[in-house]
């Protein structure tokens, strides 16, 4: 792990999760103040019954603006994405959100894996990739697709985790930059957005 990797500029936060991790979500975005210096993506696996639900508790309790996503959407800094159900989140060249249905990957659409290997592509180091709490494999290549593109990777300590299989899986098929809990992800969040601002 390397702690003090440093980050020179960043463009995205991309975070991803499955089971548990609506609450380290909400134990986390409400905190974090506006403006932010780059645009976060949340990508989870949920059902489509669900569709308004996360982003309605995501935007009544964060500071930063939630957008929603539509096919084509300008990604900007200082807004905060979520992949809808359903669908899978790309990323494109123009700096542009696109939503495909190909088929589910780890049964999972949107898959983590699919969104992370596609920010890792377009971003590279100014990628920072967060795997939060989950009950599958899906994120462990996304993660490992981040590093190889030489932005930042941050795995949720599976102690702090509801579901650790997702974060121990990464960790133990990746070397993640930092191995946090939430309050210190956070933080990280935090300081990230005052470096780069």
């Amino acid at each position: 792990m390397e702690e003090n990797k440093i980050i020179k500029h960043c463009k995205v936060v991309i975070i991803g999760g499955s089971a548990g991790s609506l609450q380290a979500l909400l134990n986390i975005l409400p905190f974090v103040e506006n403006p932010v210096s780059f645009a976060i993506v949340i990508v989870v696996h949920r059902k489509n019954s669900d569709e308004q639900t996360l982003e309605d508790l995501i935007a009544l309790r964060s500071k930063v603006n939630v957008k929603e996503v539509e096919d084509k959407v300008k990604l900007k800094t200082g807004f905060i994405y979520i992949a809808p159900s359903n669908y899978h989140l790309l990323f494109e060249k123009d700096e542009t959100l696109s939503l495909d249905t190909s088929e589910k990957i780890n049964y999972s659409r949107p898959s983590i894996d699919v969104s992370f290997e596609s920010a890792a592509e377009i971003y590279g180091s100014e990628l920072i990739g967060i795997l939060l709490s989950g009950s599958n494999s899906d994120g462990t290549v996304g993660i490992k697709a981040i590093k190889q593109a030489g932005g930042t990777t941050v795995v949720q300590n599976p102690l702090s985790a509801e579901m650790s299989f997702m974060p121990n899986n990464a960790i133990l098929h990746t070397s993640p930059d930092f191995i946090l809990k939430t309050e210190e992800i956070l933080e990280f969040i935090k300081e990230i957005n005052q470096e780069t601002a």
